[in-house]
């Protein structure tokens, strides 16, 4: 178990692109922005858990690096390419959800459909016209998956404020 989030006045935004490399943007209590990737990827010597045990563990560790978070919004995802993809995405949401309940943090899915038309305009807007989008908007994201993140928090502090 990790250690319980600090009290603070003004709680954090996290926003996840869930993925074996997940994107992650967040409103810090500054108001300050942050993103990046973290890579889940397990070794061939590795069980099949082992990459929900690391989310789990660098959810613990975002909230010992910035305190209590107030809510967590992921893109929720309703068709995948692959049985795999599924399987990863599926066991991710559910270390995430049980994580937020244990917490008591409030999160919330954003349809994929929403984040495309909100930030590049077409609910089928492809990979990159939505890190385009992005980039426009002045941000720099290594990757899709960071592009991502930082659209489902621009959508957030956009469209409904955000907790603060």
């Amino acid at each position: 178990m990790g250690c319980r989030p600090i009290a603070s006045g003004r709680k954090v935004i996290l926003a996840v692109d869930l993925g074996t490399t997940t994107g992650w943007a967040m409103v810090l209590p500054d108001s300050g922005i942050a993103s990046g990737t973290v890579s889940f990827k397990p070794s061939r010597y590795d069980g099949g858990g082992i990459r929900y045990l690391r989310f789990r563990a660098w959810l613990d560790t975002v909230v010992e690096d910035v305190g209590a978070i107030g809510e967590v919004h992921y893109e929720e995802v309703r068709r995948h390419l692959s049985t795999d993809a599924a399987h990863v995405h599926g066991g991710l949401l559910g270390t995430l959800t049980a994580w937020c309940e244990e917490w008591s943090i409030a999160y919330q899915g954003v349809p994929v459909g929403t984040l495309k038309r909100f930030i590049a305009g077409k609910g089928n807007a492809d990979k990159a016209a939505v890190l385009e989008a992005v980039r426009a908007r002045g941000y720099s994201p290594a990757d899709k998956n960071e592009a991502d993140a930082i659209a489902i928090l621009l959508w957030v502090l956009e469209t409904r404020g955000g907790v603060r």
